[in-house]
């Protein structure tokens, strides 16, 4: 066996494992699953007041992707921590078919939007099953930034170049970085919404995988493009939410 498939073997086990975990400590919740507004309402109280239904609509819209996938789990109890580490799997395999090429890194691309879905999935499923920890906040943190560079190593492995590679994961860690310790000093940074957000790296870098593994005559240009494009959304992001921060916080 190459490498490849011995890497997809080892991830079969694994996602075989989260399954089993996801049975054996999945627990039906006591109380009725809320409805839209009754899950807005929660997820308001846990995102410091904003209230979707009047905010962003592109927040409101994606809470509502979420609440219609995250509702039959929140029915059956499974743990929003077993969906977390289920994304970061999601996000290890999107690697392992990358470096396969071909109709794999197809497969990849469109696995790097299933791989962001559950890592919303699991907060809206704390917030539905009313199990929201300290703890489940800081792992969904590192399981986010630990997906960002594995989408970008995944880039990497279809002919981005590794110096532009750390330079968007550099990038990112900036924005995430600026933005963790603006809310560390008071700043709500719920409403500031950058044009670097996680789904601007999920529409730059799913269809630079897909592209690449589609078109693997153009593989060399796409895959420099693509990375470059989220450098310098990335790089505005930073700008953008220095501003507000530095406006808010005097």
């Amino acid at each position: 066996m190459t490498r490849g498939q011995w890497s997809l073997l080892a991830l079969a086990v694994l996602g075989l494992a989260l399954l089993v975990l996801a049975l054996v400590t999945a627990r039906r919740p006591a109380q009725p699953v809320p409805d839209r507004d009754g899950y807005f309402d929660r997820w308001s109280t846990t995102h410091g007041g904003y209230d979707p239904r009047t905010g962003s609509v592109w927040v409101r819209g994606w809470l509502s992707i979420v609440l219609l996938l995250a509702r039959p789990l929140a029915r059956r109890g499974v743990q929003p921590d077993v969906v977390t580490y289920a994304s970061l799997w999601l996000a290890l395999l999107v690697l392992a078919l990358s470096g396969l090429g071909g109709g794999w890194a197809v497969l990849a691309g469109v696995l790097v939007v299933a791989s962001a879905l559950l890592d919303s999935l699991d907060g809206g499923l704390a917030v539905l099953e009313d199990r929201q920890t300290s703890w489940g906040y800081v792992l969904d943190s590192v399981v986010d930034r630990c997906s960002d560079v594995v989408w970008v190593l995944a880039a990497v492995a279809v002919g981005c170049p590794l110096e532009l590679a750390l330079a968007v994961v550099f990038g990112v860690f900036l924005l995430e970085y600026l933005r963790a310790r603006a809310g560390n000093a008071g700043f709500g940074e719920v409403g500031t919404v950058t044009v670097a957000e996680r789904p601007t790296r999920v529409i730059v870098l799913a269809p630079t995988l897909a592209l690449c593994g589609a078109l693997p005559a153009y593989a060399g240009v796409v895959s420099v493009v693509g990375p470059a494009v989220l450098l310098g959304l990335t790089a505005v992001g930073v700008g953008q939410l220095g501003v507000v921060v530095r406006r808010a916080l005097g």
